[in-house]
């Protein structure tokens, strides 16, 4: 079960996924989309709608995916959305919109999915995506850091307690990753440091050390390590797929 895979990284794991030969549930809040992706993967695939923010939702998806495939074994939490502003500009409802889906999504999902694994036995993998952004702060970028950082936490606490059930919770932090999320970030400094469309997107895929931003499938490799028997005494850790951008 991946979220947010009707499209960008999510997308580009549901695809590596199932040339693994595994069965995905793609999850998106944007039902057509995942429908949409779920077809062009063909049988190995199927959609489901949820909501991260609303629980009734989230059990609907993990009970629809479990009725689908029998089982959940892996669990990926990309669903998340961005936001940006100076310190003195933030919005309660923007802070409250992005905390819900990063943070709330990601441990209410887990948990859920956490859940059935145990009733069913066997263990599993869980896979969050966090961030380089949770590495550390940024002056425009104060309330995704923020939930990035929580993410990270929230793996460490998660993996330490679940390992006893033989469910591994590790993190991806990517650094700068092409598509429309960049886009996104992109509108936001154009804003806010006067930069021209474009023009930090080109500067951050400059800083980076490897020599450009990533891909969605830059991260892909990672997913399946994560996911895999050779990663089950990884427990509670965070890995960086960044290009080189932050060491830790």
């Amino acid at each position: 079960m991946i979220t947010g895979a009707a499209r960008g990284i999510g997308l580009a794991f549901a695809k590596s996924f199932t040339r693994e030969g595994a069965l995905v549930a793609i999850a998106d809040i944007n039902y057509a989309q995942a429908k949409s992706a779920a077809a062009a993967l063909g049988e190995a695939a199927v959609a489901i709608e949820v909501d991260v923010t609303n629980q009734k939702s989230i059990d609907a998806a993990v009970a629809e995916t479990v009725n689908q495939f029998g089982r959940i074994d892996i669990l990926i939490n990309s669903a998340a959305v961005f936001t940006a502003a100076p310190i003195v500009q933030i919005e309660r409802n923007d802070y409250q919109k992005v905390f819900d889906v990063n943070v709330g999504g990601t441990l209410f999902t887990l948990q859920a999915v956490a859940r059935h694994m145990i009733e069913r036995g066997g263990g599993g993998k869980i896979i969050n995506m966090a961030s380089q952004a949770g590495r550390r702060g940024e002056s425009l970028v104060a309330v995704y850091c923020a939930t990035k950082a929580a993410v990270i936490s929230l793996t460490q606490s998660a993996g330490l307690n679940l390992i006893k059930y033989g469910i591994n919770v590790n993190a991806i932090a990517p650094g700068v990753v092409e598509g429309e999320h960049w886009e996104l970030v992109d509108s936001y400094f154009a804003k806010f440091e006067g930069k021209t469309p474009g023009q930090k997107k080109k500067e951050v895929g400059e800083s980076v050390p490897y020599g450009r931003m990533g891909t969605a499938d830059d991260l892909t490799g990672m997913a399946i390590f994560l996911a895999s028997d050779e990663a089950d005494y990884v427990v509670s850790q965070c890995y960086n797929v960044d290009g080189g951008q932050w060491m830790s």
